[in-house]
């Protein structure tokens, strides 16, 4: 997998964000930030008199995406809070929403990294002063990154998020046909654009811990069975 790395997390006490934070950022609180995240958007979309499905055709997303993000099921990428924030007239305050909550996501996971790390320090009866390979989850694996994302990264990542061809078309913004034709490597298929690059980056980083895993796992295989 020579286009896909691992890498790993900064161990001295400070997140992806830049942060520092005084104690354990919980499951409930990255929960609650993306409900808050998404009463925003509802609130936004309400005062300018919108519904669910006048807002998602003007973006060119589904009424079950915009619906979902409003009740913090799904945070989707940026580019969505990107379109909605300019649908709504919110002057980036709902980018500005979805960047501290992907932040704090993303902290979320390197915290959880650095507990599993130690527990597994402690475990073996290493100190913890030893030289330790940080994980982001039972596979061992530390932070994804993709060099460039192709038709087996892209196929590797949606069947790891356990979405359909359609799903996963519907959240980064683009055809089904699309999609598919990146799996299936058809020629008359343009590659992922940069901004699809970067969407498909940002779903990689704000999966959790089982969802990299899987892909590592998927990917290895397709390695083998393209």
């Amino acid at each position: 997998m020579t286009n896909v790395w691992v890498t790993q997390p900064a161990m001295d006490g400070r997140y992806a964000s830049g942060l520092r934070f005084p104690g354990l950022i919980s499951q409930q609180q990255v929960a609650e930030a993306r409900r808050d995240l998404g009463r925003r958007l509802a609130a936004w979309r309400a005062e300018r008199g919108l519904t669910q499905m006048q807002l998602a055709r003007s973006i060119c997303y589904s009424r079950s995406s915009v619906a979902n993000a409003e009740i913090g099921r799904d945070a989707s990428v940026r580019r969505f809070w990107q379109d909605a924030d300019r649908a709504v007239d919110a002057r980036g305050a709902l980018l500005a929403g979805f960047d501290q909550m992907a932040a704090l996501v993303r902290d979320f996971h390197t915290q959880q990294a650095q507990a599993r790390d130690e527990e597994r320090q402690r475990r073996a009866g290493r100190t913890a002063t030893q030289a330790t390979h940080a994980a982001t989850g039972d596979c061992g694996c530390g932070i994804v990154v993709v060099g460039r994302w192709t038709g087996q990264e892209t196929r590797a990542l949606r069947e790891a998020l356990r979405m359909t061809v359609d799903d996963f078309a519907r959240h980064l913004g683009v055809a089904p046909e699309t999609a598919s034709g990146w799996e299936h490597h058809h020629t008359s298929t343009p590659a992922p654009t940069m901004a699809t690059q970067a969407a498909l980056d940002e779903t990689l980083t704000l999966a959790d811990s089982d969802t990299k895993a899987r892909f590592l796992l998927i990917l290895d295989t397709l390695d083998y069975h393209p």
